[in-house]
């Protein structure tokens, strides 16, 4: 079976699925890796195919005006869109999306007849448990978790709405909204495994059947790789260290999270490792170690 991941974004919305893919391959399957280029060393260090998306990594930390932002996730789509489907002309039986190749992949699915399953690194789906995860507001109460959850939904709908208009338009499929389709697969059931652990995320018992939470898939790693020698000494020198990081989030805005992370490790009595990520994290202190 030739199985293609489909994953867009930043690093953070790709690594993970090298050990998917990795463990799929061990488990003697043909995989190949669709993402953008920057990402192509990852892919092969893995043993995977690489293929090739258009979309450029997305860098929108530091966008913080709503307007703008809904028009960098258009255009980042968009451009995406346009050469999804050559990635999966390359021989598919079953076709894994990411949350952020799921709204395109799904009329290649249906186009070409693929089966398809999603492969969700956050929740999107909405629940009365906690407030959708991409507006970062607080618990409401059940109902308006669950609101805020639908409106989230909708408003992804809208940042894919070009790009799927042109998809189906190349594909010869006819005319279907972001949204139509959505809810077309919501209501057949489409599978979605979720890769982080119930630790961090419990499963939310109002979700429908076929949403599952799986467990953490880790980017795939050379065992004989070694960390950074002032990393090994760090980790030798006291007691495990917590981590903390905001990957490609927080753009410009490391002064006041480093602090923030600092005196938090302070108060819990705790080690710390800062990862420096967009957001540029740092700190001075015997008992925190700042790394790229």
């Amino acid at each position: 079976m030739r199985i293609l991941i489909a994953a867009a974004g930043s690093r953070g919305d790709v690594a993970p699925y090298t050990g998917l893919g990795a463990e799929l391959r061990r488990a003697g399957y043909d995989v190949a890796l669709a993402t953008n280029e920057t990402f192509a060393p990852l892919v092969r260090a893995a043993g995977l195919e690489f293929r090739s998306l258009p979309a450029g990594t997305r860098t929108s930390g530091g966008v913080t005006d709503r307007r703008e932002l809904m028009r960098t996730a258009a255009a980042f789509v968009t451009e995406l869109g346009r050469g999804f489907a050559d990635a999966v002309a390359g021989g598919t039986d079953l076709l894994l999306l990411s949350t952020t190749t799921a709204p395109l992949g799904w009329h290649l699915a249906e186009a070409t007849g693929t089966p398809s399953l999603g492969v969700y690194l956050q929740p999107t789906a909405p629940t009365g448990d906690f407030p959708a995860v991409v507006t970062g507001s607080r618990s409401l109460g059940r109902l308006a978790n669950r609101a805020g959850g639908r409106f989230a939904l909708r408003m992804a709908d809208r940042v894919y709405a070009q790009a799927v208009l042109d998809l189906r338009q190349r594909l010869q499929l006819p005319p279907a909204t972001a949204s139509a389709t959505r809810r077309r697969r919501d209501g057949a059931g489409w599978p979605v495994l979720h890769g982080f652990s119930t630790a961090l995320v419990p499963r939310p018992a109002d979700w429908r059947t076929g949403l599952e939470v799986v467990g953490n898939w880790w980017p795939h790693s050379d065992a004989a790789q070694r960390l950074p020698q002032d990393l090994e000494d760090f980790l030798r020198a006291g007691p495990r260290p917590v981590l903390v990081g905001f990957g490609s989030m927080a753009g410009g805005d490391g002064e006041r999270l480093s602090a923030i992370a600092v005196r938090a490790l302070r108060r819990a009595g705790l080690r710390g490792i800062l990862q420096a990520g967009s957001a540029g994290l740092v700190a001075d202190d015997d008992d925190v170690l700042t790394v790229g």
